[in-house]
């Protein structure tokens, strides 16, 4: 009797903990998103230049879409996105800034996270940001000469 009394315990147990569980979502959704460019070349940039780019995209589905979060690769990196639904038809865009004051190759990412609408569906995107930043002048950071009387020699 105890082994049939513990048998309907743990399957009791066993239905309310799966009865808890949230419903999935599809992580494997692939948005219907366009983006005019996908890769962002800085070139050869100036250390401190401005490091900002834009990444503009429009929804080419047939429901509206959330960007639910970006994140860039590093902090160095920094995205920011629209955070109210774009709907089918309508464009957005990403805005990325890098700091420039890091001197040498940029191959960095940006990894969007896209929803649908009814937040059933989610999907990533990558953006890619690439470039080099020179270093700074031999003299940046040193005092500004001033003029002044010459050395005495005794």
């Amino acid at each position: 009797m105890k082994k049939i009394l513990f048998s309907i315990a743990c399957t009791t147990i066993s239905l309310i903990g799966f009865a808890q569980q949230p419903a999935s979502t599809d992580q494997n959704w692939t948005p219907s998103i366009q983006f005019d460019k996908e890769t962002h070349d800085y070139g050869t940039i100036k250390n401190g230049a401005d490091g900002a780019c834009e990444f503009k995209f429009t929804n080419t589905g047939k429901e509206p879409i959330v960007v639910t979060n970006a994140r860039g690769s590093c902090g160095c990196t920094v995205p920011e996105w629209p955070k109210e639904p774009i709907a089918p038809g309508k464009s957005s865009s990403i805005k990325v800034s890098y700091d420039t004051k890091r001197t040498g190759a940029i191959n960095k990412n940006v990894t969007l996270t896209i929803q649908n609408a009814s937040k059933d569906k989610t999907g990533t995107k990558m953006l890619y940001i690439k470039g080099n930043v020179e270093p700074p002048p031999a003299d940046a950071g040193m005092p500004e000469k001033k003029g002044g009387m010459a050395p005495v020699e005794h």
